[in-house]
């Protein structure tokens, strides 16, 4: 009589290792990552958009000031030069403003308010568009037709005026009461009901061609309810059209904050933007004081280049017709 054969069996905790190890190289080896070392200017802006978060997380590490804080500002101290010029004083690398804040402090500081401003913006837009996108293409009929009439009546307004017109609704109610962060909160709602629209329409036309398909009919048939359908099943697959609307729709939404503030109907002078400093400095750019406005604008324009071209690289990667 032989021997029974016994199968052999693999080791239970070899399977979850095998499992990441598998799904590191799969993103390693995957088209987009591919595309990514490709590219040098890609990586550069990369490097510079994560400085640019690094320099605004850590700002109270590496500024000399709080330039919120007035107890920390001298008058003695204002329209002090860059350091490397003669009548440049130590430790203001980049001199001071009228109100003797080191401009440099106010630019990490600033950072972080405009991009608190444009990330949460990016979401609440990201939030309502991909909601209303979702229930137009899903359910179809007279809310699609009410959902879309909506989204063309705002396409015919710039986005700058629908901010300007949300930010101006506030401050009439509100009045004098609004301080520092209720504008924080009304800048972002001001943008993020700005910039909803393409979200929608991106997310309808994308649900209109996947509802037709087999796995959401298949879902229907075990009886799934319509929102996990939506969200479970549909919305996975039209994430990439949405991860570069949010890419390009960053470097909008801190242009927009800069461009409120810029026009006094943004962060007050207390609690200064990028787009405050550039307002604050542009009163003193022909009185010689060219640093308060130069530098707060070259620190504008690096991040919204950065992030531009890091949304023009995930638009093509996510292309298949480019791949």
């Amino acid at each position: 009589m032989s021997d029974a054969v016994v199968p052999h069996r693999a080791e239970p905790s070899a399977v979850p290792a095998r499992a990441g190890v598998s799904w590191v190289k799969r993103a390693v080896d995957s088209d987009i990552f591919y595309s990514f070392r490709r590219s040098r200017m890609t990586m550069v802006a990369a490097a510079i958009v994560a400085l640019f978060f690094l320099l605004a997380i850590f700002a109270s590490v590496l500024s000399v000031q709080n330039p919120f804080d007035p107890a920390q500002l001298q008058l003695m101290n204002s329209r002090i030069s860059p350091l490397w010029t003669a009548d440049g004083q130590s430790p203001f690398l980049l001199g001071t403003d009228e109100q003797g804040r080191d401009v440099f402090s106010a630019i990490l500081y600033g950072l972080r308010i405009s991009l608190v401003v444009g990330v949460l913006g990016v979401i609440l837009a990201g939030a309502l568009g991909i909601t209303l996108g979702l229930i137009a293409g899903y359910v179809g009929g007279a809310v699609d037709g009410l959902i879309m009439r909506i989204a063309d009546v705002q396409l015919t307004f710039p986005a700058i005026l629908i901010a300007l017109l949300v930010n101006g609704v506030a401050k009439s109610v509100f009045g004098n009461r609004l301080d520092a962060m209720s504008t924080l909160v009304v800048l972002v709602v001001a943008i993020g009901l700005s910039f909803w629209v393409q979200y929608a329409r991106t997310v309808r036309g994308s649900v209109m061609v996947e509802k037709n398909k087999d796995y959401v009919a298949a879902a229907q048939l075990i009886g799934l309810p319509a929102p996990i359908i939506m969200l479970r099943h549909v919305l996975p697959n039209t994430m990439g059209p949405i991860l570069v609307i949010a890419t390009i729709n960053l470097a909008l939404a801190v242009i927009t904050e800069a461009t409120l503030s810029f026009l006094g109907a943004g962060m007050p002078d207390t609690m200064p933007s990028l787009g405050t400093l550039i307002r604050i400095g542009n009163n003193y750019l022909f009185a010689g004081e060219w640093w308060i406005v130069a530098f707060p604008g070259f620190a504008l324009a690096g991040l919204i280049l950065s992030i531009n071209l890091l949304g023009d690289w995930l638009r093509d990667a996510l292309n298949p017709k480019l791949r």
